[in-house]
């Protein structure tokens, strides 16, 4: 299965997406804050990246666009974690080069199909 990188300070968040994507079969790595996670990601380059947005210090859409101009890193697809689901927002995501959004509260089936659907276009 996929090496998936969850960057998320939320630790309730963290333990729900950390046991789903085990369960579904794949390796874990995570990070709290985005410079943690801008590290692992070049690091390890993992699969795919689930990204919050609101993160402490620098956000997760400054951190994506910095993946994104990373030679390294810019082929690895980004989630964003949101709990931002209002009109508008969605167009923010992508602008900032995410690939897809999986809205908060996690929804199981949602997760898991969001996922599996970005792995098979990387």
């Amino acid at each position: 299965m996929a090496k998936v990188l969850i960057v998320e300070d939320n630790p309730t968040n963290m333990t729900l997406a950390v046991f789903l994507l085990k369960s579904a079969g794949h390796t874990v790595l995570s990070a709290t804050d985005a410079e943690a996670g801008l590290t692992l990601a070049r690091d390890e380059q993992p699969d795919l990246i689930l990204m919050d947005i609101q993160l402490p210090g620098m956000d997760g859409l400054e951190a994506t666009e910095l993946l994104k101009q990373d030679g390294a890193t810019r082929a690895i697809p980004v989630i964003a974690l949101t709990a931002l689901a209002m009109k508008g927002d969605e167009e923010r995501i992508r602008a900032a080069g995410c690939d897809g959004y999986i809205a908060k509260p996690m929804r199981y089936q949602e997760f898991l199909a969001t996922i599996s659907s970005q792995l098979a276009r990387a």
